[in-house]
């Protein structure tokens, strides 16, 4: 077998034993990280270590990976309204999760002379829908489904337009506030003259109540 050190550099082909006498000699472990090479490879290590950053690269992997999900709505070329508003919301709560959709217009009979209308249709809920997601592949014709893909926009771009609503939202407030207070002071001082007034003994000569 070829022998890499703990320290990277090979050893250079041994024996097994020997190679397990090199790694018990420095207290590390033997192990095989090439089987199907010839011959085969193996590094001095430390085991435990090695299977513990093995399993935090996995991990950093799988925290980088962004699963994709594509979803699928289904729908006729002559639709009623309500039916439509219930797939449109079922489409923007897709693209708020961040998944695909997938929109399929399913043709019967002599609906297949007329792609236009399901292209008109894909298309309307394309803008109905533009807040959220983008076309990712246009209406494409496929036998007696036509198909359209939509991605969901960016989460930069939805965080961006989310603190943009809040920073208006903070402007009312502070505006709201402030107007409050500048009413709230004007009647206060009308108050407060009175008391005063009622303080101030009477004028010399002046009979009282």
């Amino acid at each position: 077998m070829r022998l890499i050190g703990e320290d990277g550099n090979q050893v250079g082909v041994v024996a097994r034993d020997e190679a397990l006498r090199y790694a018990q000699s420095r207290e590390l472990d033997l192990v095989e990280v090439a089987p199907e090479a010839r011959p085969p490879v193996c590094r001095v290590l430390d085991y435990s270590k090695y299977k513990y950053e093995q399993e935090q690269k996995a991990k950093a992997a799988r925290k980088h990976q962004k699963q994709v999900t594509v979803r699928e709505i289904k729908l006729r070329p002559k639709i009623a309204a309500n039916d439509y508003s219930t797939k449109k919301g079922h489409v923007e709560r897709f693209l708020r999760h961040q998944d695909r959709v997938k929109i399929t217009i399913m043709f019967r009979g002599r609906e297949t002379t007329h792609p236009e209308r399901g292209e008109r249709l894909l298309m309307q809920l394309a803008d109905d829908v533009a807040e959220l997601g983008t076309i990712e592949q246009r209406p494409n014709l496929d036998g007696r489904n036509m198909t359209m893909l939509l991605a969901p926009l960016k989460a930069k771009e939805g965080e961006e337009q989310q603190d943009s609503r809040s920073d208006v939202a903070g402007a009312r407030r502070e505006r709201r506030q402030q107007r409050l207070e500048r009413d709230g002071e004007q009647p206060a001082e009308a108050d407060e003259q009175p008391a005063e007034a009622d303080e101030q003994p009477p004028a010399a000569g002046e009979a009282s109540a």
